[in-house]
């Protein structure tokens, strides 16, 4: 007889010995277990796990949420990836996957999705094949030498590239904030007014309290701890989870108009507390619901249909987005001298290429325009008569 060491219950997560007995010789039973262990080695040895992809990948989507502790919006674009590898593996079981259809589910997908989508479905499949293998659910890995095809960028491509996202220069966020003020719905003027003078994430702003404006040595201060949630835009079911980065946990400090604005909407919020009384949802939010849901904090979908709205009554740019004015605060910040460091802490962010691009931009534009302003000053007194 021999005993050999094969795999994890996928049910217990303990090791299982395989036993064979009835060999006529030590030499017999020698032979027997180098061939079960050739079978192992060539992925061969598990066959007997029944465990599908798809059964699997649920197994492992609970194990990544307790390992890492992420957070309900990566778990949301998990499930999606997951859903997309479904379509090539979801009954075909984790043993019988190999290089060649793990590789050749890639390239199909990549004839529907954009390069960066690849990478996140591809990002994911590494991982729960990595886990298969660390409990021994699999032998080899058919994601290793897998990859992804990247396009090659023809000239074309490199002239017409723009890695700057929009965002408005400083005489159409005035505009645009006169229009909220005089045409804007109630709230209006109060969210673009914060989001363009702080650089604010619209789940950060969602998620403000009354508590969070502070005061400190006499100055201003929005502290910034948490961010809203609510991917079906339904105002009960939300939740309020942490930001998305360490660094995001910050504190900004505040213009007076903004202010002056905030403690505005504490005074409303009061008003229509008392009107509304029991009906009111009273968890201190700032920017609230004031009809059928008195007191549920605002949602981003909102926000993002009255800036469409607004944009269209100022006569600007409509593909601009809640989030063009955080870029718009980057690069008004930048052409008031300010430092990308100084920049990035505000925004609560510890790395950004974006920001970083416009922030580049907008230096140069301000150093040509220095330059011009020094050649005028030398045209005045440089002569060579």
């Amino acid at each position: 007889m021999f005993k050999m060491r094969t795999v994890h219950d996928p049910q217990t997560g303990k090791k299982k010995e395989t036993t064979r007995r009835g060999f006529n010789s030590k030499g017999e039973a020698e032979l027997a277990a180098r061939q079960l262990a050739n079978e192992i080695d060539m992925g061969k040895g598990f066959n007997n796990n029944p465990i599908t992809f798809s059964e699997f990948a649920i197994k492992w989507l609970d194990i990544y949420e307790k390992e890492r502790g992420v957070k309900p919006g990566t778990i949301r674009i998990r499930k999606h990836e997951i859903k997309n590898l479904n379509k090539y593996f979801e009954n075909i079981r984790m043993v019988d996957i190999t290089w060649n259809m793990y590789q050749e589910a890639l390239h199909n997908l990549e004839k529907v999705f954009a390069h960066q989508t690849i990478d996140g479905i591809h990002r994911t499949g590494r991982m729960i094949f990595k886990k298969a293998i660390q409990l021994e659910v699999i032998k080899k890995d058919p994601t290793e030498y897998a990859y992804v095809v990247k396009k090659k960028k023809t000239v074309e491509d490199l002239e017409n590239k723009n890695d700057l996202p929009k965002y408005m220069e400083k005489e159409e966020l005035a505009t645009f904030l006169k229009t909220a003020y005089k045409h804007g719905l109630y709230l209006d003027y109060p969210i673009f007014l914060t989001l363009a003078y702080t650089g604010l994430r619209v789940g950060e702003l969602c998620a403000l309290k009354a508590s969070d404006l502070q005061k400190k040595g006499g100055v201003s201060l929005l502290s910034i701890t948490k961010t809203y949630y609510n991917p079906k835009n339904n105002i009960k079911q939300f939740e309020i989870v942490t930001p998305k980065t360490e660094s995001s946990i910050r504190k900004i400090d505040l213009d007076d108009m903004v202010v002056q604005v905030l403690n505005g909407l504490i005074e409303g919020n009061e008003k229509i507390k008392k009107e509304y009384q029991k009906e009111y949802f009273n968890q201190d939010y700032l920017f609230v619901n004031t009809n059928a849901y008195p007191g549920y904090p605002i949602y981003p979908k909102i926000i993002e249909q009255r800036m469409k709205r607004l944009l269209s009554l100022a006569d600007l740019n409509e593909s601009l987005s809640p989030h063009s004015l955080r870029h718009t605060h980057t690069s008004l910040l930048a052409e008031a001298g300010v430092s990308i460091e100084r920049i990035m802490n505000r925004l609560g962010h510890s790395d950004d290429k974006t920001t970083k691009n416009v922030y580049l931009h907008t230096t140069e534009e301000i150093q040509k325009r220095d330059s011009e302003k020094f050649g005028s000053l030398m045209k005045n007194v440089l002569h060579f008569d």
